[in-house]
């Protein structure tokens, strides 16, 4: 069986993610304390007690997310036998989890993707003053359909696909304004279409100031080829070369997650099982509406370890 490892993005946090595996496996306790050092701040303590508001904040949630897939990752290596180089076909993840699946395959380490994605977080919340800028979840239309639509809704405002997710399940992002007028167009034309609880307009224009905050803070850190090829979430094709794997970085603040494609090019190149690895099931869920034909499971808590090991004996 051909497996790729899929890492989650924002979403998929929770108030207690990653403290089973962190009191049940040394290796997964060793990850929580490099990420909270390498921050200067007790984050694994907002994790595993919250308050949720605390967790929910952009710059707390990003590296809390890598820090969970990080620690099953190391758990799966110490317990299970994991070699990602021998064991994955390919890495890919979903926003902010493309950080963890380049940590995850040796090509940035723990700590620099903890300060990474802390820039990250902040800098995409600081880009747009809050109430200004909105995403909303558009379901029932085609990727070209919402393209059009939202250039339609922009009247020269930034009205952009954020997130191509699965057929018929798109985000746009942008000026609140435009992003409300998409909502309604959507709705005319028969589709469900909801305002998205964020604080901030991800994945859009917007964000330029962010992206070039990270053009900065990732010209100061080692960028190693990855053991396996990485999908990029901007081109939806592998990369393995370090100076386009920091392009497709930059690149993705601003640009759409296609997420859709990522999924497809795999199901195209030979892999039939996804491994979802961190918090939650949000890509599992998505994997099953893209390509049905693929087995995807998720790994994010002991229980889950467990069966993963059982799988392989």
């Amino acid at each position: 069986m051909t497996t790729a490892f899929t890492f989650p993005g924002q979403g998929s946090q929770a108030v207690g993610m990653g403290k089973s595996l962190a009191a049940a496996f040394p290796a997964a306790k060793a990850v929580f304390d490099e990420v909270d050092a390498a921050l200067s701040d007790k984050l694994s303590a907002i994790m595993w007690e919250g308050p949720a508001d605390k967790l929910t904040l952009t710059e707390n949630t990003q590296p809390a997310l890598m820090a969970v897939s990080l620690a099953a990752i190391r758990v799966l290596e110490a317990e299970a036998g994991l070699d990602l180089a021998r064991d994955a076909a390919f890495v890919a993840g979903h926003s902010l989890g493309e950080y963890s699946a380049l940590a995850a395959a040796g090509s940035l380490s723990i700590a620099d993707t903890a300060r990474l994605v802390r820039i990250r977080g902040r800098t995409m919340q600081q880009a747009v003053p809050v109430g200004q800028g909105a995403m909303a979840a558009l379901l029932g239309l085609e990727i070209e359909a919402v393209k059009t639509l939202a250039a339609e809704a922009a009247q020269g405002e930034v009205c952009e696909t954020a997130n191509d997710n699965a057929p018929g399940q798109i985000v746009v992002s942008g000026a609140k304004a435009a992003v409300e007028r998409a909502v309604e167009l959507a709705k005319a034309k028969g589709a469900r279409a909801m305002m998205l609880p964020v604080s901030a307009p991800f994945h859009c224009a917007l964000m330029q100031p962010a992206a070039e905050a990270m053009r900065e803070a990732l010209a100061k850190v080692a960028v190693r080829a990855p053991k396996v090829p990485l999908i990029a979430n901007v081109t939806a094709q592998p990369v393995t070369d370090p100076a386009e794997i920091v392009r497709g970085l930059i690149a993705q603040v601003t640009g759409t997650v296609r997420w859709r494609e990522s999924i497809g090019y795999l199901a195209a190149h030979g892999v039939d099982r996804l491994v979802e690895i961190g918090s939650g099931k949000v890509l599992t869920g998505l994997a099953k509406r893209i390509a049905k034909e693929l087995n995807a499971v998720a790994i994010g808590t002991p229980d889950d370890i467990a069966a993963y090991k059982a799988r392989k004996t």
